[in-house]
């Protein structure tokens, strides 16, 4: 089962901060029964989700890091967390990659069977592939 953009209908059914406890209980519940339906029925569940950077005092020294939308109620739902990037072009970036067509980094950030590693590939017209150097 894919779940797009779990968070997004809640961005906009419940907006500022005085419906931020009613927008975590609905998610927290949406994600239970997520939760049941792969335990009773064996269904693995992909849910792809937003993210937002974290801009503070320690983004100048360690950059900005990346939270989910939905906070830790998404942290703690998931089992194994994966970010899919595509290769393009920042100014400025660390790694200074430049954009190659359809190639994309999935990286594991946490995982309890998985090591935090990074792996490349490409989006062809016939599906996903091994990225051809």
């Amino acid at each position: 089962m894919i779940v797009d953009s779990a968070t997004a209908l809640y961005r906009t059914d419940f907006t500022g901060r005085g419906e931020l406890s009613a927008r975590q209980m609905h998610l927290a519940k949406f994600l239970r029964s997520l939760q049941k339906l792969s335990d009773e029925f064996g269904v693995a569940v992909v849910i792809t989700n937003q993210v937002v950077s974290q801009v503070d005092g320690s983004a100048i020294f360690a950059g900005p890091q990346i939270k989910p939308i939905g906070g830790n109620i998404m942290t703690h739902a998931s089992t194994t967390r994966f970010v899919l990037e595509a290769l393009i072009s920042h100014i400025g970036s660390p790694e200074g990659k430049r954009g190659r067509g359809e190639e994309r980094i999935c990286k594991v950030i946490s995982s309890p069977c998985l090591a935090e590693a990074k792996a490349r590939f490409q989006i062809s017209p016939g599906g996903v592939s091994d990225v051809k150097d």
